[in-house]
C-alpha cells in the first residue's frame, strides 16, 4: 500500500492562446540600430499600471516594452481587438439584419393580408405579385445578410485560434 503513495508530477498547465499569442507579439518588437526617441504619453490608473507591469515582468520584458509591442502588433494588424466605441464588420451586418428583420415583419403583414383575400374571395389582387416578389428579394438579402455574419464571424473565430 506504500508503494502507490509515491511522488504524482502534476504536469505544467499550458498558458491561454491569448497569453501565447501576447508573448510572440512581444518578443516579436526587435532593437532598432538607433535609439527609440519619439514618445506618446499615456496615464493609467494605478491598478491598471500594476497589471501591465506584472505581466510584462511573468514575459521577462519592461512594461513599456510590452505596452510598445501589442500597440505596435494591433497598428500592424497582427493583434485584433475591439475599442470601446469601434464599430465593426460584425456591428455592420447585425445593423443591416435588424432593418431586414424589421422588413420582414412587414412583409409577413403583407403576406397575411393576401393570404387572407384569397382564401376569402378567391381573387388575387394586382399587386399580390409585385408584394411577392418583393418578398422574395428582401428574403435573398436576408439570406445574404446571415451569410456575411457568419463568414465574419468565422473569421473571427479562425483568427482567435491562430
Amino acid at each position: 500500500m506504500a508503494e502507490g503513495l509515491g511522488h504524482q508530477v502534476v504536469p505544467e498547465e499550458e498558458p491561454p492562446a491569448d497569453e501565447v499569442t501576447l508573448r510572440r507579439i512581444a518578443r516579436r518588437r526587435t532593437r532598432e540600430i538607433t535609439q527609440r526617441k519619439e514618445r506618446v504619453d499615456v496615464r493609467y490608473s494605478v491598478d491598471e499600471k500594476t497589471r501591465i507591469v506584472t505581466r510584462a515582468e511573468e514575459m521577462g520584458i519592461t512594461g513599456a516594452h510590452l505596452v510598445g509591442a501589442v500597440i505596435t502588433a494591433y497598428l500592424d494588424g497582427d493583434l485584433t481587438l475591439t475599442l470601446a466605441g469601434q464599430r465593426t464588420r460584425l456591428d455592420d451586418h447585425l445593423d443591416k439584419l435588424d432593418a431586414l428583420r424589421t422588413e420582414v415583419a412587414r412583409i409577413g403583414t403583407n403576406v397575411n393580408q393576401i393570404a387572407h383575400r384569397l382564401n376569402a374571395r378567391g381573387a388575387p389582387h394586382p399587386l399580390d405579385t409585385t408584394v411577392l416578389a418583393h418578398t422574395e428579394r428582401t428574403l435573398d438579402a436576408v439570406r445574404a445578410a446571415i451569410g456575411d455574419i457568419a463568414q465574419v464571424m468565422n473569421h473571427a473565430v479562425s483568427a482567435k485560434a491562430a
